[in-house]
C-alpha cells in the first residue's frame, strides 16, 4: 500500500496557476510519520481521468484526488469516479442539506430571500452527487462536502479548502498508520569530488545496512556557495548513524572536503 496523489486541472499544466496541493500533501504526511509515494497531475480530460481512477483503484493504495469536483463544464471528477466504479451518481442527502445551509447562509447575509427552488440554486446542488454508495468528507470553509470512496478521497482543487479535508481523512481514518515506523536523515555537502567517485560507496552502503537509502543531489551552486554535491542517508535510525559514520570515514580516507548539510 502507498499513499497517492492526483492533481487535476488544466490550469496547472497550462502554468496558468501554480500547484500547492503537492508541497502542502507531503507537509501533513510527514507530520503524522507518512510518505508521498505517487503524484500525477492531469488534464480536465474525462477519458484520461476515468482510465486514470480506473488504474489506481484497481490498487489498494489510498490516493487524495484534488479538483474537478465542482458543478461547472470543466468539472468532471464526479463523474469519472462514478465510470471508474462502475456505478451512478446520486445526491448524496447530507451533501444536500449542506450545500442548502450553505445557501441559505450566503442569501442571508447578502440580505436576500431565501429561495431554494431556483434554477442556479438547484443546480448547485450537483455539487452534492457523488457516485453510488459514497460518504462525504466535511468542508469546514464552506460546508460544500467532498467525497470517498474505495480508499480514494476528493477534494476541491482549492488548498485553502482541501488541507483542512485532508487533515480530516487522515485523523479519522487513518491514525492507525501515524509513526509506525521511524526515520532519520544525515547528509554532508561535498566540494570539488565527481559524483561518479561516489557511486560504489553509495551502492555498498545500502547493501551494508539495508533499512536505509542513499540519495546525492548535485548542485550547480550560486553566488552564496560554490558547486557540490549533498549526499547523505535515510531511513532507520540506528542504521541510519552506522551508515552516516561509515560514510563519513570513507571521505576521511579519500581527504574529501565537506560540512554538514
Amino acid at each position: 500500500m502507498a499513499i497517492g496523489l492526483i492533481i487535476i486541472g488544466d490550469e496547472i499544466l497550462s502554468g496558468k496557476r501554480a500547484d500547492k496541493h503537492f508541497s502542502k500533501v507531503v507537509e501533513l504526511l510527514s507530520a503524522r510519520g507518512l510518505q508521498l509515494g505517487w503524484t500525477e497531475i492531469i488534464g480536465d480530460d474525462p477519458e484520461r481521468i476515468t482510465a486514470t481512477l480506473q488504474r489506481t483503484m484497481a490498487t489498494s493504495d489510498i490516493v487524495f484526488c484534488c479538483g474537478g469536483i465542482g458543478a461547472t463544464p470543466d468539472d468532471h471528477t464526479r463523474q469519472c469516479a462514478a465510470a471508474a466504479l462502475g456505478v451512478d451518481l446520486e445526491l448524496h442527502p447530507e451533501a444536500k442539506t449542506l450545500i442548502q445551509q450553505r445557501i441559505t447562509q450566503t442569501l442571508q447575509e447578502a440580505g436576500k430571500p431565501v429561495d431554494l427552488n431556483t434554477p442556479d440554486l438547484l443546480h448547485r446542488l450537483k455539487m452534492g452527487e457523488f457516485p453510488k454508495g459514497s460518504s462525504i468528507i466535511p468542508n469546514s470553509y464552506n460546508l460544500i462536502p467532498g467525497f470517498f470512496k474505495a480508499s480514494h478521497y476528493f477534494v476541491p482543487g482549492f488548498p485553502v479548502m482541501a488541507e483542512p479535508m485532508l487533515t480530516w481523512v487522515l485523523d479519522t481514518h487513518y491514525s492507525h498508520l501515524f509513526h509506525q515506523h521511524e526515520r532519520a536523515e544525515k547528509s554532508v555537502l561535498i566540494f570539488e569530488i565527481a559524483e561518479s567517485t561516489l557511486t560504489p560507496l553509495m551502492e555498498q552502503l545500502e547493501i551494508d545496512f539495508p533499512l536505509i537509502k542513499v540519495f546525492s543531489l548535485p548542485s550547480v551552486g550560486n553566488h552564496q556557495i560554490r558547486r557540490h554535491i549533498e549526499l547523505g542517508v535515510k531511513g532507520q535510525p540506528t542504521q541510519v548513524e552506522q551508515a552516516f559514520a561509515v560514510l563519513e570515514q570513507e571521505l576521511e580516507l579519500r581527504n574529501a572536503e565537506y560540512v554538514p548539510a
